[in-house]
């Protein structure tokens, strides 16, 4: 169920984008090569969506409490679930036609005009996507003074070393040629988000039966206004937990035919889905009740930060998510080569009102992350994580600077690919460093960016491309997801806005957070 790029064998022929046949770019035939399986792509998928904003789960159930909260943790994986569906039979559908999508800003441009893809989804996707490589590199340096700290209380490095430490890791693994050839990161990924995942239920399991088991609340706690402010900041962090932002170009992996095919990753990435999100979500939120914190780790440390859990299991719990970040941050950088990815902030329940909205899945990560290193030093990464959102990036450098005509490894071709790939990875890496409160100021333009890719574009393509009556209820299900989502762009707007002015005054560059 799905489009994909054409193979080798189309290749040849010239089968591209667009209403007739013509000649491939550079940055689909290098970087978009479809010679995956449906089992690679649930790779590719699970790696995009789970990652250790997950971690946050227990938080946002605190603010609903328990029927809301699982109701909401449900709701949200079915619609966007179906959302990626929808998006597959598009893709599909434009293929049958002729229309080869190989991309987000393909199907806007086909769909809703030129305009819409080259103004409004491609800028969209890029910026999100080098976000989430910033965002990663970012994370992936936190996690690593957690690491040192705890081995040294009183050292001495500062945060911006470790960044650039992980900068180094993500420029190597960034000249990584094509999204296929991350298929077996992206296996490492899935396994090591079930790592750490396990590793958290495991531990707040531990907590809650151990003689340091924190005094469980489950009442929803505050004014009418802090409950109202709560409820839609954990309807967004759980949203956009599930956000991807790249579906057209996982799709767009997978080897001819493509029958059914993207449903097979859906299901596999759903079935991690399940048990990390539930799994995580549930028995933090039971541990630890209304008290969870922005991240879970956090939780494993008391009022004095020392930890409740041996310190060896602190230790591997940060290496698994340092690492699965990573992955991410290669699909990220694949898709800025070409186009970008997203963001997000959000604030702890210890702050008077509930008010900042978590609006992109990796920067929601980043922001509560960025708070938890503030609080209590237990910020968490996913390096796996980052190279996934460096895939559009790396997309859009082929199509710029290498030449189709050549092959994919001379001379010709892989000097720019260096040059701007290294660049690439070099400016996030900058800008972690210089920007660790860059979560607040990502999630502005994720309010923008995530929900609208992932809940709102989805629903639009499929009713303006197959034109279901007014009369049946797929029209009015789809109009009804875009419109909800609408109103929580807003309202994430709105909070990012009011958290960056409540945060301007500790903003410093290259702080030691």
């Amino acid at each position: 169920m799905g489009t994909v790029a054409p193979n080798s064998t189309e290749e040849s022929k010239g089968i591209g984008v667009g209403n007739t046949p013509k000649e491939l770019d550079a940055g689909a035939m290098f970087v978009l090569k479809s010679k995956g399986s449906w089992l690679h792509c649930g790779y590719h998928l699970t790696t995009s969506i789970v990652a250790p904003v997950l971690l946050s789960l227990p938080f946002a159930l605190g603010l609903l409490g328990w029927v809301g909260g699982v109701i909401c943790l449900a709701l949200a994986g079915l619609v966007t679930f179906y959302s990626y569906n929808l998006l597959s039979l598009v893709l599909e559908h434009n293929a049958k036609l002729g229309q080869r999508q190989l991309r987000f800003r393909d199907m806007a441009r086909d769909i809703l005009g030129p305009g819409w893809g080259k103004y409004f989804v491609g800028p969209l996707q890029l910026w999100i996507c080098f976000g989430a490589v910033i965002a990663c590199t970012l994370l992936g340096g936190q996690s690593l003074k957690f690491i040192y700290l705890l081995a040294n209380p009183n050292g001495k490095m500062k945060l911006y070393e470790f960044i650039m430490m992980v900068g180094g890791v993500v420029l190597v693994l960034a000249q990584m040629p094509s999204f296929h050839s991350l298929r077996h990161i992206n296996l490492v990924s899935l396994i090591l988000c079930l790592a750490f995942s396990a590793c958290a239920a495991a531990g707040s399991i531990h907590i809650g039966h151990s003689k340091d088991a924190p005094t469980r609340d489950y009442s929803v706690t505050g004014s009418d206004k802090d409950r109202v402010f709560g409820t839609f900041n954990a309807i967004s962090i759980i949203s956009t937990t599930y956000a991807s932002g790249i579906i057209p170009e996982i799709q767009a992996t997978i080897a001819p035919p493509v029958q059914g095919k993207m449903f097979k990753g859906l299901c596999v990435c759903y079935s991690v889905i399940v048990v990390t999100y539930f799994g995580v979500g549930i028995s933090g939120y039971w541990a630890f009740g209304n008290e969870s914190q922005g991240t879970l780790l956090s939780n494993f440390l008391d009022s004095q930060n020392r930890p409740l859990l041996p310190t060896w299991f602190l230790v591997m719990t940060n290496v698994f998510t340092l690492t699965q970040v990573l992955a991410v941050t290669l699909i990220n950088i694949s898709q800025v080569v070409d186009y970008q990815p997203q963001l997000d902030m959000s604030t702890s329940r210890d702050m008077n009102c509930h008010t900042s909205l978590a609006l992109g899945p990796l920067l929601l990560e980043t922001a509560y992350l960025i708070w938890a290193s503030k609080k209590s030093l237990s910020s968490s990464a996913g390096c796996a994580h980052g190279f996934v959102y460096l895939q559009p990036t790396n997309e859009v450098f082929e199509k710029k600077f290498a030449d189709p005509k050549m092959d994919q490894f001379s001379k010709r071709n892989i000097i720019p690919r260096l040059i701007f790939r290294s660049l690439s990875v070099i400016i996030a890496t900058f800008f972690a460093a210089m920007l660790p409160f860059f979560g607040d100021l990502m999630a502005l333009f994720g309010a923008f960016g995530c929900i609208p890719l992932d809940f709102i574009l989805p629903m639009i393509f499929f009713n303006v491309t197959f034109k279901p009556s007014k009369r049946e209820p797929i029209f009015w299900v789809n109009t009804c997801i875009a419109l909800a989502s609408l109103v929580l762009v807003g309202v994430g707007a709105i909070a990012s806005v009011r958290q960056i002015v409540l945060d301007a005054k500790k903003y410093q560059l290259f702080a030691n957070m």
